[in-house]
């Protein structure tokens, strides 16, 4: 016979029949204020206290949290506007810019000043012959080479964040005397895929699977739609040909 089934056979309430009764009878201590003194709870510093006062240490406790949350929201919403301004006055950049050097400069300025990162690269992919020369935050690799050093990064239409391997860094990030330790990575499509963009820190937990990639996509689907028109006028013969196709 089991503690309840004793007390119920007794007469006696069960802790789980008080329990029922006071949470479908909350108003029940509202005349019972000799009652509530009389009743004591252990507290964490060993001595007991009162019901009331248990309840005053839950709001208190509860208005605390509540309070670190706003806070914690207040950062967050001013981490956002920061983000906003900075990568408006990245687009508004490259959309002033004349040409695929002027945009990779803009880039370059943007991403290592402003957003304080290390490194930037714009990866434009084409077997065609550009009007344009590597340097900077950019680089022209064919489709083929590219596929066979990024192989499944390209795959999605998202963001991808993270360390990456050593040879993926590199190709991504070439020339560089500090190796990139981390690195967040958009593909840049139109109809096919036109190339990536990717930022890069030399920190190697800056950039994580975890992380947010509102903005990088923000950029990228600005970049996705000027750069079609933008290489056209880098490209000795029309149509721009050496995209990867979204098919394959």
């Amino acid at each position: 016979m089991t503690e309840q089934t004793a007390q119920q056979k007794a007469g006696e309430l069960t802790r789980e029949q008080v329990a029922d009764y006071l949470r479908a009878n909350p108003e029940f201590f509202v005349e019972q204020d000799e009652l509530l003194r009389s009743l004591t709870l252990p507290h964490d510093s060993g001595r007991a206290i009162s019901l009331v006062e248990r309840q005053v240490h839950l709001f208190r406790e509860q208005r605390d949290t509540l309070r670190r949350e706003l806070v914690e929201l207040v950062s967050i919403a001013r981490h956002n506007d920061r983000l906003f301004e900075k990568s408006k006055r990245l687009l508004m950049q490259v959309i002033e810019a004349r040409n695929l050097n002027d945009m990779a400069a803009a880039i370059d300025d943007s991403i290592r000043g402003d957003f304080g990162l290390d490194a930037a690269s714009v990866l434009l992919f084409s077997d065609t012959e550009l009007a344009v020369t590597s340097h900077g935050a950019l680089h022209v690799v064919s489709p083929d080479e590219a596929q066979e050093r990024l192989g499944s990064l390209l795959d999605g239409a998202r963001a991808v964040c993270g360390q990456f391997r050593e040879s993926e860094r590199d190709f991504l990030f070439p020339a560089r005397e500090e190796p990139i330790a981390s690195v967040a990575l958009v593909p840049l499509r139109s109809d096919g895929l036109l190339g990536v963009f990717a930022m890069g820190s030399c920190e190697p937990g800056y950039f994580d699977q975890s992380m947010g990639s509102l903005f990088l996509t923000y950029i990228s689907d600005t970049l996705s739609r000027l750069l079609p028109p933008m290489v056209q006028r880098h490209t000795n013969a029309a149509p721009v040909a050496g995209v990867i196709a979204e098919s394959r």
